[in-house]
Parts: structure tokens; sequence; C-alpha cells
């Protein structure tokens, strides 16, 4: 995984737009709500929200933590783009798109088109 596959993935998402925030991370968001956080720095790591059970499996993985400042709103931390295979970077990349959606208004849904 990289910037760009994982720019690619999230991309292909109904309504997802970037940010960069922090100086060096590309936020991918629904809503304005982020779902996605990869860094932009030469040392790649990204962050996404989990379900609570998906939370306790990849927390056992090496080189995946709850990630700092927002693990008590089960978001893990991938520090090693190895540590998932591709097919389970697009699938957690999508549940954690849909987590976040599913917590939108309906309102907003609707201005999203979706």
């Amino acid at each position: 995984m990289n910037i760009e596959l994982l720019q690619s993935i999230c991309k292909t998402l109904p309504a997802v737009t970037e940010d960069i925030k922090w100086n060096d991370h590309l936020c991918f968001l629904i809503g304005d709500k982020m779902f996605c956080v990869g860094s932009l720095s030469e040392n790649f790591s990204c962050s996404i929200k989990v379900s609570d059970e998906d939370f306790v499996l990849l927390t056992e993985r090496n080189d995946i933590i709850p990630a700092p400042y927002m693990a008590r709103y089960k978001w893990v931390l991938i520090s090693n783009p190895n540590a998932l295979t591709l097919q389970e970077w697009e699938l957690y990349i999508h549940k954690s798109y849909q987590l976040i959606k599913s917590k939108l208004p309906k309102k907003v849904l609707k201005e999203l088109g979706i």
C-alpha cells in the first residue's frame, strides 16, 4: 500500500472528498467526516475507523495499534503498509466509509446525492 493506491481506492467511493490536515496527512471524507487518513510522509501509515469486532481483531496483529487520540472511537493506525493484503485494505476502507456514512444525517446524504 502507498498513498497513491490508497487514494485510488478511496476515490472510487461515492461523494468522497479529500483534504490535507496536520501538514502531512491526506484525509478522505464523506459529508465532511473523515473515514480514512493516510500519511504523506516517507514512512506511510494509515488510520481508519473500524467496528468494535474488527478493532479487537486488527489490534492483535503486528503493526496495527489503536490510533492515538482516536482509539476510543474505534480507529486503528496501520503503521506497516504490508500489515494487510490488498483485499483487506479494500475491505476495511469500504467498511470505514460505510460506518461513517451510516452516521450522517439523512439531509446530508440527500445533499450528497446518496
